[in-house]
């Protein structure tokens, strides 16, 4: 997900009341839950490619907790030059409320189709849950209207911490109708495609802001396309786009270009529905997730097979 979602969950759990856990856990809490990320900043320092370090070690099972402690050390750091008024930090506290703000990142990582490494550094497999787009601004609201009702709740002499509660309810129910979604698109799709190809593997990729609807993404052996769900159209119709595209993994240059390219390589160690492009003569390897013929080019994600160097 994107770090404004991160940083709102974060509030929120905090606004439910493990602010109370430790003076600065607020801030602390919105640290942690966004350090995950640096993963894709320090890969290039340490030689490893962005794409394949992404939600990897440091959205896993080791990477987690080692996320709160830096989050900790941060705050100390910045305690020793500016104290808050608010006393000395409770440091178990501190690292409890870190540690949770730490865990939800991967979790809504978790949620959509690019999917993150949670078993890290144990196993390298990916996990996908394929329910949220990357970015909801339906999520957005509902923790924005929790935030906004619990500070005023606060200042009221109210119970401040209920309205957090309840925003932070609604996301993980809007999350569970959006995974029944997908799952009712997947099933609805499969019979479709047996028509055409024995389904390998269908994707129900998520659509930006109409979060009802489903872009399913369907492969065989040979060959893949796409098709669409809308509940509201009819809680049991699916279709299939007309145009299927060959996958072409056995292209000769894509072997040759794997051998040679580390970009490549850490491309296919990242994908998910790897696939080569041909166009103009030329080859190009792409992922079925973000490939739309329709589109000029293609789509995003393209590296070019026959002359080394990624493109778009």
């Amino acid at each position: 997900m994107d770090n404004l979602t991160h940083s709102l969950v974060a509030a929120v759990m905090g606004r439910m009341g493990l602010k109370r856990l430790s003076p600065r856990a607020m801030p602390a809490m919105i640290l942690a839950a966004n350090l995950p990320d640096i993963d894709s900043f320090v890969a290039g320092a340490v030689g490893c490619e962005p794409i394949a370090a992404h939600r990897g070690i440091t959205h896993g099972l080791l990477g987690t907790p080692l996320m709160a402690l830096l989050a900790v050390a941060i705050i100390c750091i910045w305690e020793r030059f500016r104290s808050g008024k608010e006393g000395p930090l409770k440091l178990g506290g501190l690292l409890l409320a870190c540690y949770l703000a730490a865990l939800s990142h991967p979790m809504l990582d978790l949620t959509n189709t690019y999917g993150t490494r949670v078993l890290e550094p144990f196993s390298h497999r990916w996990f996908y849950a394929d329910t949220l787009f990357i970015m909801d601004p339906w999520i957005w609201i509902a923790l924005i209207l929790g935030l906004e009702m619990s500070w005023r709740a606060q200042r009221l002499g109210r119970d401040w911490q209920r309205p957090a509660a309840w925003a932070f309810t609604a996301v993980l129910l809007y999350i569970g109708l959006n995974a029944a979604i997908s799952a009712r698109a997947v099933a609805l799709t499969r019979p479709l495609v047996e028509r055409v190809a024995t389904p390998r593997m269908i994707v129900a990729g998520e659509v930006p802001l109409v979060f009802w609807k489903r872009r399913v993404i369907w492969r065989g052996d040979e060959v893949g396309g796409t098709g669409t769900y809308n509940p509201l159209a009819g809680l049991n119709h699916a279709s299939l786009d007309p145009w299927i595209v060959p996958l072409r993994l056995g292209d000769p240059r894509l072997a040759a270009a794997a051998k040679r390219d580390a970009h490549v390589r850490a491309f296919l160690y990242w994908s998910r529905m790897p696939m080569v492009h041909v166009q103009d003569r030329r080859a190009w390897l792409t992922d079925q997730r973000f490939f739309d013929p329709d589109r000029e080019g293609g789509g995003n994600f393209f590296i070019r097979l026959d002359n080394p160097g990624p493109s778009s």
